[in-house]
């Protein structure tokens, strides 16, 4: 998912969104735990991408406050 994506997203949204791919992000450590995955980068993405989501989020929060 690409910045221009995100900025795109409401509030809640970014909100659900990150629930949603921290939620994959546990599930996909505890796969590979188990297993190893076939493309283990995946992991990295998502964690990059959760970054991503709690940026746009936070910016949006201190915006609202001021």
């Amino acid at each position: 998912m690409k910045n221009k994506e995100i900025v795109g997203l409401t509030t809640k949204e970014i909100a659900e969104r990150i629930d949603t791919e921290q939620f994959n992000l546990t599930k996909l450590r505890m796969n590979h735990a188990v297993s190893p995955l076939e493309n283990p980068q995946r992991i990295k993405e998502l964690r990059r991408l959760i970054a991503k989501l709690k940026t746009e989020f936070r910016k949006r929060e201190l915006t609202e406050t001021k």
